[in-house]
């Protein structure tokens, strides 16, 4: 792991997911920027110190040295998004396969030319969008490519969060919060944090990609240097319509990610803080709560499911049904096409996505055309 040490919420979300199988173990870490901290942090993960680094090019350069049976299989890229390029790119040409938290990049540039190292280093990249791990999103997604909805009319995607309503402490400063610094973060704040993984839901569900869109970026607390809330108009390939809201200051939400999609026979909801209820209503029908465990479900969404009707499964478990899709890709077992884990693709069009509502935020919220790909 690179990143991840301590204060770190999403790395050791990620250490969690990877033990629930029980199929991957952390052996080697470069947990900070700072030695000292990565050392004291990798002992409290009981890790040996000849694998706690200083660095992540220490970590290539030693673990490279190992021999193949002992060397880390993979890497996880936990770090601020303006280093995720580098870092997954050193890996790649070391020969490691990556898993690299979103978004992929900090410029669509950026994001294609990492493509083009992945593809030529012939190892995995996988890019943890984790809500597409979720039983009930399988099972939303299988319905859709059923046709039971119907022709797709409209796709309505919400992710209000409240975190950031107030200014976050030393923000602006040369030492504060990576997320409102726009050299850590990139050159979008809401909208490449939480508004990127409400695309990728969209697009993973419905299969229906962007065509052009327009944005309006607002900073509500005075003197943000990034955006704090994102509102945009979609227009898809298909002729479908879009709504996508992505905002860090609506007081009352803590992880609110809800989608609805429309459809001209029936419709779908999902929400993200009830992931276990999925429902559908149809035009002169009842509408019908969806829950994992159960034979009704899509072979996909049952290949997913880890336990009995009745027992929430969550956030972890959606995180490490990533995991276990890219493990059995690793391993071979199964050929990584066949295998559903988000890959660097999804980066690229998830960097496409910024880089257009960016284009028609700046331009007072004219249409912009997603970048041809």
């Amino acid at each position: 792991m690179v990143g991840g040490g301590t204060g770190s919420f999403i790395g050791e979300v990620h250490r969690m997911a990877m033990r629930l199988d029980n199929q991957i173990e952390l052996t080697a870490g470069a947990f900070s920027t700072n030695p000292a901290k990565s050392r004291a942090f990798g002992a409290e993960l009981l890790l040996p110190s000849d694998r706690i680094y200083d660095s992540y090019v220490e970590m290539i350069e030693s673990e490279a040295m190992l021999p193949e049976a002992e060397r880390i299989d993979f890497v996880v890229i936990v770090t601020p998004n303006a280093t995720h390029v580098p870092i997954a790119r050193a890996f790649l040409e070391a020969g490691f396969h990556v898993v690299c938290d979103k978004p992929l990049a900090t410029s669509l540039k950026d994001a294609l030319e990492l493509r083009e190292i992945v593809q030529a280093s012939g190892k995995l990249f996988v890019l943890t969008h984790n809500y597409t791990g979720y039983v009930m999103v399988k099972e939303a997604r299988a319905i859709v490519l059923s046709g039971r909805l119907g022709k797709l009319r409209k796709v309505v995607v919400e992710y209000p969060q409240a975190w950031m309503s107030h200014p976050l402490p030393n923000e602006g400063r040369p030492k504060g919060p990576w997320r409102a610094d726009p050299a850590q973060n990139g050159p979008s704040g809401c909208l490449a944090d939480i508004g990127t993984h409400a695309e990728n839901l969209a697009r993973y569900i419905s299969g229906l990609h962007i065509a052009e869109l327009c944005a309006e970026f607002t900073s509500f607390v005075p003197h943000r240097r990034l955006e704090d809330d994102a509102s945009l108009l979609l227009r898809y390939g298909s002729g479908a319509k879009g709504i996508l809201s992505a905002s860090q200051i609506s007081i009352g939400h803590d992880n609110s990610l809800t989608i609805r999609i429309y459809g001209e026979e029936a419709a779908l909801t999902w929400r993200q803080e009830q992931p276990n209820e999925l429902r559908m209503a149809g035009i002169n029908s009842p509408e019908q709560i969806l829950s994992p465990g159960h034979d009704y479900l899509s072979e996909e969404a049952r290949r997913f499911t880890r336990l009995p009707s009745g027992h929430p499964e969550g956030f972890i478990e959606a995180f490490a049904n990533i995991y276990r899709e890219a493990t059995r890709a690793m391993r071979g077992d199964t050929p990584a096409v066949e295998c559903d884990f988000p890959t660097v693709d999804d980066g690229v069009e998830g960097m496409a996505f910024l880089e257009c509502a960016g284009q028609s935020a700046r331009a007072g919220g004219e249409w912009a055309r997603m970048p041809k790909l």
